[in-house]
């Protein structure tokens, strides 16, 4: 039975386990509906560990078949076993071998967790909690254990069998038509590492020579006929295994390091030790299904999975209130890596423009949660932007902080003192502080406060004295249940910008203490003077974003435009533009609530016309500037009363007002695509992005010629980026040629997934009056299948995340429409299902009449019976 309620587990009860598993002996005997898996546990009792204290290993959904100890078999009176719980009643003082045989229904496991069997292919997912529902076992991430792996399959079945570490042995089963394989794995290791896949599958090699001269043999396995698309998979793993000696001095410790992409899959990628398993959206890649975004995608979770080789596989959590440790270092680590691999400026932007669109409002709302969390009641529902982006840019911070040479030499510490341990956060600190000699204790509240802190910053300047002083506080908004926050430490890197563009030298600051171009703020108020200025410098502040806060700096028009045209900061340039077009936005929807004639600001029209000739400017970075802020930005920064329908039509009127006044700008950068065969490299996708960012805003100008201009560019479009960007022009602008197109589209690359789950994706998020009726009428489209994560997230995930006003809809459909999908798919996949509902994670904002609406859905859910823990908890915290 599936439980309706579960109990809050809290980071303070946490205590080592009463035992320890020291080797694992796997044998598992593949069998589509009958899988039996013979586990032979080395057990010992801790020293500090009662004599006779029962050990209890955690089941999911698991029959027992057989049960002996040190060889022999156990009387009932000695165990008690249910599918979910395995205890000894009074289990040996010495060490002892337990042998436990359980049998497991591969093809009936439509949770996608634990062991499963999809599309022919036998998968494992163990973290968090998945290796339970494979065998009885501690399943913890503190128990360490050195494992040995034997699978056995059918050769027909299964011709390809992979385990975790360096393969031992293979052959075949005599007399029978199948036949084996052992791995072994000499790093112990917790049990959400552990992994297995079997199936028919295609591969394709290459080695990599470490930077000590050791070969390692790489392989990523795919379906047969995908090994073509591979080739950008491959060349991103050995840049980053080769990055990662350079820049943090790891090196891989395997001979093998084995990918395995599939269809059926819940995560982006799992780390498995040497044997990483991906959703196939991350790894396969040509021009003709994938877009740039996609390349970058794979690129970035390829070097995410194979970092987390060390900061999370060898030193891993002690429990999983660390998760952080391992994933928002590893986000850190991976976004570094992109950095040096593409555009520095333009990356920091795309992370930070992630950051607010889903962090922040996770922060403002009822899931709202620490960096570190102090109590779950459903772990999968803490894999979360918080714990890994926010984490992330609290790592970022520690860099700035102690600066490159410091932050290195604590990352050396941690990588020496902690390899082969389950640790914490603090121990993680320990070794920045140690190695820098600095006290991080106030630092440390950034892992335990929930909520963005804001920063409100205002500026007087004294020109008699030739002084500037900033009035600097920082607060946090009350969240329930959370105490009054205390102050953060947070690094404010800043510049003068004197009206040449170049930042103003000063003779000395006071007030907070400076770090090179980085005032430390430690207070909850503090008033910092620079001295020394001959004009009114116009602050630029928040540089690179170097905290994940919000700004309120009262900059006026003028100074952001300024900004926008002059600030040597890329990342502040692109902030200044992004800025007025908010206020403008929220400006527009409060007169489109009034049904006021609506008029874009004209010097802000102006402004968006500079940057796209501004031909200094690099092409990616004038493509994310052009871009306006999106309705759920816009939503979030509205804050309550929010009304999407106002909001969509301030969008349109502010874009066709940049369209038509810069129509002839706007047509003339069509051309600045890149001319020859298609590159994924940064300089030409940043060409791509800057020309179909032009031709939006002209099909947005409302030109007699943009129905067949935008046509033509969908005919004529030789890779997947340009193809997609003109139907969903055709598409969410209503365009005539729109269902033609959405045909074409589906005739070409409708025996390609995740061709196809573009395709759906254009239709859910299109803004049209009946694009609740059309989505509801695809979920019956014969591509369309619940039992496809990347599916559902590609129509319903996309329709409630990206199509406000048909998801808030003044007649509830669509909410009723999402709530009832939540329900259906709970009761085949529950970490789908939570997931997609926590799209109703900032119901409150929304005005009055939506806002009911949106609580009749919830509370729909919250009384469905038999709901999953996963969901129950989503619900409830939503409703909190």
């Amino acid at each position: 039975m599936r439980p309706e309620t579960a109990v809050a587990i809290h980071l303070e009860d946490y205590a080592p386990a009463a035992y320890q598993i020291d080797t694992v002996d796997l044998d598992i005997q593949l069998s589509p509906r009958s899988t039996d898996v013979f586990a032979r546990l080395a057990v010992r009792r801790h020293e500090d560990t009662d004599p006779g204290a029962p050990l209890e290993l955690d089941g999911d959904e698991l029959e027992l078949v057989g049960l002996t100890l040190d060889g022999m078999p156990l009387l009932e009176d000695a165990y008690s076993a249910t599918p979910s719980k395995l205890v000894l009643n009074a289990p040996p003082a010495e060490p002892f071998t337990l042998e436990i045989r359980t049998r497991i229904d591969p093809d009936s496991n439509t949770e996608l967790m634990g062991l499963y069997r999809s599309s022919g292919t036998y998968c494992t997912q163990c973290e968090a909690e998945g290796f339970r529902r494979i065998t009885y076992f501690l399943d913890r991430p503190d128990i360490l254990s050195v494992y040995t792996t034997r699978i056995e399959a059918r050769k027909g079945d299964a011709p390809i069998l992979l385990g975790n570490g360096n393969p031992v042995s293979a052959g075949d089963v005599p007399g029978t038509d199948r036949h084996f394989a052992v791995w072994h794995d000499p790093h112990p290791k917790p049990s959400y590492l552990f992994a297995m896949v079997a199936g028919d599958l295609a591969h394709v090699a290459d080695t990599f020579v470490t930077t000590s001269g050791r070969k390692v043999d790489l392989k990523i396995y795919v379906e047969h006929g995908r090994e073509d698309r591979c080739a950008w998979a491959m060349d991103s793993l050995k840049r980053s295994m080769k990055w990662d000696e350079d820049v943090f001095g790891c090196e891989y410790d395997l001979d093998v390091f084995n990918i395995v992409a599939v269809s059926d899959f819940n995560m982006g990628a799992m780390e498995n030790k040497g044997l990483n398993i991906f959703n196939d959206k991350y790894v396969l890649a040509d021009p003709e299904t994938a877009t740039d975004q996609d390349y970058a995608n794979i690129e970035a979770v390829i070097a995410h999975e194979y970092f987390h080789n060390w900061t999370g596989n060898r030193i891993t959590c002690r429990d999983w209130f660390q998760l952080c440790l391992k994933e928002g270092l590893t986000v850190f680590r991976d976004q570094e890596f992109s950095s040096d691999m593409r555009s520095r400026a333009v990356k920091r932007i795309a992370d930070v423009r992630l950051l607010k669109s889903h962090q922040f409002p996770e922060d403002a709302g009822p899931l709202a949660h620490p960096v570190r969390p102090r109590k779950y009641t459903e772990i999968n529902n803490f894999y979360t932007a918080t714990v890994y982006e926010k984490g992330a840019e609290v790592v970022r911070m520690l860099k700035t902080l102690l600066g490159p040479d410091g932050f290195r030499k604590g990352m050396d510490l941690y990588l020496e003192r902690h390899d082969g341990d389950a640790t914490t956060i603090e121990a993680f600190l320990v070794c920045f502080s140690e190695a820098t000699a600095t006290d991080l204790g106030q630092f440390a509240r950034w892992y335990d406060q929930a909520g963005t802190p804001q920063v409100d910053v205002k500026s007087r300047y004294d020109k008699r004295a030739g002084e500037l002083t900033l009035d600097i506080s920082q607060s946090i908004a009350p969240l329930p249940g959370q105490a009054s926050s205390e102050p953060a430490v947070i690094p404010l890197r800043f510049g003068l910008v004197g009206r040449n563009g170049e930042d103003m030298s000063f003779e000395r600051v006071t007030g907070a203490r400076l770090q090179e171009d980085v005032l430390i703020l430690e207070e909850q108020s503090q008033s910092v003077t620079f001295t020394g200025l001959k004009s009114r410098p116009v602050v630029s502040l928040l540089r690179g974003f170097s905290a994940p806060v919000r700004l309120e700096d009262h900059q006026d028009a003028d100074d952001l435009l300024f900004q926008a045209r002059q600030d040597s900061d890329d990342f502040n340039r692109w902030q200044a533009i992004q800025t007025l077009a908010t206020h403008d936005l929220i400006r527009l929807a409060g007169e489109a609530r009034t049904g006021k004639e609506l008029k874009a600001d004209a010097r802000l029209v102006e402004a968006f016309g500079e940057t796209l000739l501004n031909e200094e400017l690099d092409p990616a970075f004038r493509a994310l500037a052009l871009q306006l802020p999106s309705e759920a930005d816009l939503a979030r920064d509205i804050g309550s009363n929010v009304d999407p329908d106002a909001i969509h039509q301030a969008r349109a009127v502010l874009r066709a007002a940049i369209g038509s006044e810069n129509a002839g700008a706007f047509r003339a950068a069509l051309g600045a695509k890149p001319q020859g065969s298609f590159s994924p490299d940064a300089d030409a996708a940043g060409k791509r992005a800057l020309a179909n960012q032009a031709l939006a805003y002209y099909a947005a100008s409302g030109a007699s010629d943009v129905d067949d201009l935008v046509m033509a560019a969908f005919v004529d479009a030789d890779n997947m980026t340009d193809r997609i960007a003109a139907l969903t022009l055709l598409v969410h602008d209503n365009l005539k040629d729109a269902e033609q197109a959405l045909e074409i589209f589906r005739k070409r690359h409708e025996a390609t997934s995740l061709a196809m789950d573009k395709w759906f994706m254009v239709q859910a998020t299109a803004p049209l009056a009946d694009g609740l009726e059309k989505v509801k009428a695809l979920t019956a489209h014969p591509l369309f299948d619940f039992a496809n994560p990347n599916r559902v997230r590609s129509l319903v995930h996309a329709f409630a995340t990206g199509n406000a006003t048909q998801f808030a809809r003044q007649d509830g459909l669509g909410f009723e429409f999402v709530a009832g999908n939540v329900l259906v798919i709970d009761q085949r996949n529950a970490q789908v299902a939570s997931r997609l509902l926590t799209c109703f994670r900032s119901w409150r904002a929304y005005e009055e009449g939506r806002s009911k609406l949106a609580e009749t859905a919830l509370l729909k859910i919250s009384s469905a019976e038999g709901l999953s823990r996963d969901t129950r908890d989503i619900v409830d915290r939503c409703l909190q």
